[in-house]
């Protein structure tokens, strides 16, 4: 496995003091903060909204991976590209025309990403992979921190991560949920882009953020 990007969840930091959580995960070595955006609708859980994406815009200088778990996503591109998101992943079954909301997330200079949800075939990607730069794999059920990696989807970032290879332009490769150290080993095969973790970086005192990116990353 190559060294991928780590991408700390905030959703699992300490709200109260994101500020100075996200200054120490950007000292530890994270490569990029990945927001999870969800609606109460599209998944069961609330988060957060443009104004916290535009909020830590201004704090940090480490690209803002943006997930978008709302349906629809295509009326808040524009928002969320404005709010400074340097990555936009949309879900291709909370949009009807997810084709077109790909292409309107490029068109602000955003990179377009689609997620993929456990249940969701890689198949969907057929069409769709000339105008996307990321596919999210999710390998646990979007909605909630602090979830136990799928097994099954091991196959899955396989299949995906072929048909990414099959592309005419380089696509990144992301996997989401349940990230931790000790899962780290059935992913070394894999070539994996970026992981996100939450609970497995914010969930450890401060001065252990950078121990946990290091293992994450690969590093002892």
């Amino acid at each position: 496995m190559k060294q991928p990007l780590i991408a700390p969840s905030i959703l699992a930091a300490d709200l109260l003091n994101l500020e100075q959580e996200i200054e120490t995960v950007q000292k530890a070595g994270a490569d990029l903060i990945h927001l999870d955006i969800m609606d109460g609708h599209y998944v069961p859980n609330l988060s957060f909204g443009p104004s916290i994406v535009q909020a830590i815009k201004h704090k940090t200088t480490l690209p803002l991976d943006v997930h978008l778990m709302i349906q629809p996503a295509t009326s808040y591109i524009e928002t969320f590209a404005r709010a400074g998101a340097s990555i936009l992943t949309i879900h291709p079954d909370a949009d009807v025309h997810c084709h077109r909301t790909l292409t309107e997330i490029r068109r602000y200079g955003v990179k377009a990403g689609i997620a993929l949800n456990p249940g969701v075939s890689p198949d969907v990607l057929d069409y769709l992979l000339p105008e996307v730069d990321l596919v999210l794999v999710m390998t646990v059920n979007p909605g909630f921190g602090g979830q136990t990696f799928i097994p099954s989807m091991i196959e899955k970032i396989k299949m995906v991560s072929k048909k990414i290879k099959s592309a005419p332009h380089s696509i990144l490769l992301e996997i989401d949920g349940g990230i931790t150290p000790e899962i780290m080993p059935q992913l070394h095969s894999l070539d994996i882009d970026i992981l996100v973790a939450g609970s497995s970086i914010f969930g450890e005192k401060k001065d252990s953020y950078k121990q946990t990116i290091d293992n994450l990353r690969g590093n002892k």
